[in-house]
């Protein structure tokens, strides 16, 4: 099996689901079955989309490179970052580090063009919506984005930062208004495209017509560094019941 290295602390508790993740779908009877996994939780990594918004002149990246190298020179032969927004910084990352990083954002895509979604909805940070990391991946698979209003964005990065990163309770039901809403619009899938949305889907059962992103890369992690239990081969299951081939 190969080792994987995680540049983690982006944030701690989404870290921390996806290692359990990681556990969940590999394909392991016994403690020496399981992936080898390599660890830096560094949550004083700068905010990534305050910087993405030039909001903050702190770049996360020489911080994010100095990890992955240490990473690698541990043994790593695989890079995973569970923070979606810094996929923003995907492709430097890998060039600086010199081993491949897992590209979550192009993973999505093809999970949705398999899936036959023509249509996504999109929820997560400022960062990532105004970067067009998913847009641009979704524009060349033949997938149109759907984005919140403003009010939802609003609400969606309230849920991330004031509910998930500070530990508070998350509200459902302003989360729900946002979903429903691009379902309405005619979203055949809504992305939890934010680590801290995970864990929304986590402690409350979404159900049929979400794609969890943070499942997209423990996944692909998975299948690079070991064996997927088969029940995770599908993880977007369309609310007309029907799971994509």
């Amino acid at each position: 099996m190969k080792k994987l290295g995680v540049i983690g602390g982006l944030g701690p508790m989404a870290t921390a689901y996806f290692l359990q993740l990681l556990v969940q779908m590999t394909e392991a009877r016994t403690d020496q079955e399981h992936i080898e996994v390599l660890l830096h939780s560094k949550p004083q990594i700068p905010d990534r989309t305050r910087f993405i918004l030039g909001q903050s002149r702190e770049d996360p990246l020489p911080q994010m490179v100095e990890i992955g190298r240490e990473l690698a020179g541990q043994g790593a032969e695989l890079i995973a970052v569970p923070c979606v927004t810094a996929h923003y910084f995907q492709k430097k990352l890998e060039d600086s580090i010199g081993i491949p990083v897992v590209d979550t954002i192009r993973e999505t895509a093809l999970s949705l063009k398999a899936a036959g979604v023509t249509k996504a909805g999109i929820l997560a940070t400022d960062g990532t919506i105004e970067s067009g990391l998913f847009q641009r991946a979704f524009a060349g698979e033949g997938i149109s984005a759907m984005l919140p209003d403003r009010a939802g964005q609003q609400a969606v990065m309230q849920i991330i930062y004031q509910n998930v990163k500070a530990g508070q309770p998350v509200d459902s039901a302003a989360f729900w208004r946002v979903a429903e809403g691009l379902f309405g619009q005619g979203a055949q899938a809504v992305l939890l495209a934010c680590t801290e949305l995970s864990l929304v889907k986590r402690d409350f059962g979404l159900g049929e017509g979400f794609l969890d992103v943070m499942e997209v890369l423990a996944r692909k992690a998975v299948l690079i560094c070991g064996r997927l239990k088969g029940q995770y081969e599908c993880l977007l299951r369309l609310r007309e019941g029907q799971c994509p081939s």
